[in-house]
């Protein structure tokens, strides 16, 4: 038997991360959420969404009760580092697998984050998935005509400083570190004190390395 843990919205503006954990063999599905609080201002900066993203995967693993030899296999997303971890000292390095995740368990995690950011009032354009640019800006604007709901936006993310409209919000944010990129040498800056066993990547290094690991 196999549990499938994926996420909704970890690239999204709008609202938190959905966490779903779902059960092939019985269709069985449940789902938490990160709040957005864990991606705005000092929260964000330190990278709590790593370890609140593997209290909600016990949470869940938990609700599901594990079998015995049951493999639990996490997407390859980042916010399931911490996780994966965690959970390879529990269950053991054979039982736990990093995937790309397709079919059911994508199909009803996206579904949660969904039903959740309609709950705020805010209805996604349909190919939501295949142009995510388009999307972001459908998002902001929402947001603007709608700033009672900025409370629900990603705002520690450090590219929206560019967008007047958050720029209030980031105020009081924890400051940029200066670092050094891995892969071309140049300085950059960084919203987190840097650890020199990770390596750091500017913003033009890191964006092919993230899109390489989203088709993996």
């Amino acid at each position: 038997m196999t549990i499938i843990v994926d996420d909704a919205g970890s690239g999204d503006l709008l609202f938190g991360i959905v966490i779903g954990a779902f059960r092939e063999e019985t269709n069985e599905f449940k789902y938490g959420l990160i709040e957005v609080k864990f991606f705005q201002s000092t929260l964000y900066c330190q990278k709590e969404y790593l370890t609140e993203s593997s209290r909600i995967v016990s949470n869940l693993l938990e609700g599901l009760k594990v079998k015995p030899e049951e493999e639990i296999h996490l997407c390859q997303g980042y916010i399931f580092d911490e996780a994966a971890a965690e959970l390879q000292k529990i269950y053991g390095e054979e039982r736990i697998r990093r995937i790309r995740v397709i079919g059911e368990a994508q199909r009803l995690t996206e579904i949660a984050y969904l039903d959740e950011i309609r709950n705020l009032g805010y209805e996604p354009i349909a190919e939501r998935e295949e142009k995510r640019a388009k999307s972001f800006f459908h998002m902001m604007r929402w947001l603007k005509s709608n700033p009672d709901m900025l409370k629900y936006a990603k705002t520690g993310w450090p590219r929206l400083k560019r967008y007047r409209l958050f720029q209030p919000l980031q105020q009081d944010s924890v400051p940029l570190h200066k670092a050094s990129c891995r892969e071309c040498g140049a300085e950059c800056e960084v919203p987190f004190k840097p650890d020199p066993h990770r390596p750091v990547y500017c913003q033009a290094c890191w964006a092919p390395r993230k899109l390489s690991k989203a088709r993996h």
